[in-house]
């Protein structure tokens, strides 16, 4: 058995794995409908006004604003009605002084109009409009650019892709835009206890749940999850798989990082990399490890799923995010009080899971080989390396998950 030597405070672990992330520079194009939740690769500049033409901001009467001047409730101005424009329809008018077009909310102005007189302050007869309020030149009309005027950068490269985005770019014509390559991880479950649900539980052997939780969490955080045959407990295999992995941006094993003697994980990886700690502060989680191999980024996760989930979130969505040149993830943080004291252990920062009612954080928080540690809470706490000790009804910061 070997020992941990040189356990690193969790933030030197995640400053270090940050300063070792590479960001991805390949760029894709796709179709806008699968733009959402990317990020572009180029400015998007506008070919074109937006809107294309003077239009109506509101159903009523395409005018000239001059002569409405005056008008007002008991001596209104008359107007003769000389057509109708629907919106998305063109029509070749073009108005004169006395004169009035019906328009709808969005239609195209004719030539010659400079305002809308809104229908509810008309009255008309047949093509004979009686005009009850003076409008100003400019008025409840939406003015050719007013949104984006052409040539204008609208979106930089490097921007996420949100809805509202994803509408500008459409409001532009534009059907397919180019993005950042999604990251490539490969996952590799080590383990001869391993086999995947469905398959017959045979004593000492038990179901493969870190694949899943892992593959989830590159997902969630931008990623491509490829789930590779277990890693077997020798040497030989252990090369092999990493060597196959590395056609990836971003390898992650689970389990094979602990320091039992059978752990000859980090032993292939010193070998062939050069290793950027082993070993965290933090509980659950203490064996995670992060190297770099053939200019590739690898982690060690835990083999317990609690401490593997866990990690995932405090270390894989962390790097898949820059790589992916993604903005953080957004945390939710509510206040609540202990049900009752807790214990950690001093040295290690602490995730504690917990449960949320009314306002009251119950501990979740079984051991690292329980999933249900996580997937029974709502979210968890932090406990500081320097506190050993969380006293009932204390107020507490719980991080949701999610």
């Amino acid at each position: 058995m070997r020992p941990f030597r040189d356990l690193i405070p969790f933030e030197d672990a995640r400053r270090i794995l940050l300063e070792n992330v590479p960001v991805i520079e390949d760029a894709e194009e796709i179709s806008l409908e699968d733009a959402p939740g990317r990020v572009l690769a180029e400015d998007i500049k506008a070919r074109q006004d937006v809107p294309p033409f003077d239009r109506a901001a509101e159903d009523g009467y395409a005018v000239i604003a001059e002569d409405t001047f005056g008008a007002g409730q008991y001596s209104p101005k008359e107007f003769r009605v000389v057509g109708r424009i629907n919106t998305g329809e063109y029509r070749d008018i073009e108005i004169g002084s006395g004169e009035a077009v019906e328009v709808a909310t969005g239609a195209m102005l004719p030539r010659g109009a400079n305002a809308v007189v809104r229908v509810e302050d008309t009255e008309r007869e047949g093509d004979r409009l009686l005009v009850y309020r003076a409008v100003h030149p400019g008025f409840d009309v939406a003015p050719r650019g007013e949104d984006i005027k052409m040539g204008e950068t609208v979106l930089e490269k490097g921007e996420f892709l949100t809805p509202a985005r994803i509408g500008a770019i459409a409001a532009l014509g534009i059907p397919r835009v180019k993005v950042f390559r999604k990251p490539r991880v490969a996952i590799l479950p080590t383990g001869d206890e391993l086999i995947k649900p469905g398959e017959e539980l045979k004593p000492g052997k038990i179901y493969d749940v870190n694949s899943f939780t892992l593959s989830a969490v590159v997902k969630e955080n931008g990623g491509i999850p490829k789930v590779y045959p277990y890693v077997e407990d020798n040497v030989e295999d252990i090369e092999k798989k990493l060597k196959d992995a590395l056609e990836n941006d971003i390898i992650v094993f689970s389990g094979g990082s602990s320091v039992g003697e059978r752990d000859l994980l980090i032993d292939v990886v010193s070998r062939l990399g050069r290793v950027l700690f082993h070993g965290v502060q933090i509980k659950p989680g203490k064996p995670t490890w992060a190297a770099i191999v053939e200019g590739k980024l690898v982690l060690g996760m835990p083999g317990f799923p609690t401490s593997c989930l866990n990690d995932a979130y405090q270390f894989l969505a962390l790097a898949l995010r820059k790589m992916a040149s993604l903005p953080p993830r957004t945390e939710r943080i509510v206040k609540a009080r202990m049900a009752r004291r807790i214990t950690s252990t001093l040295g290690r920062q602490q995730f504690f899971t917990v449960r949320l009612e009314k306002g009251i954080a119950y501990p979740a928080y079984k051991t690292s080989g329980a999933i249900t540690s996580l997937a029974n809470s709502d979210g968890y706490i932090v406990i500081p390396a320097t506190v050993d000790l969380v006293e009932k009804d204390e107020e507490v910061e719980v991080h949701l998950w999610g």
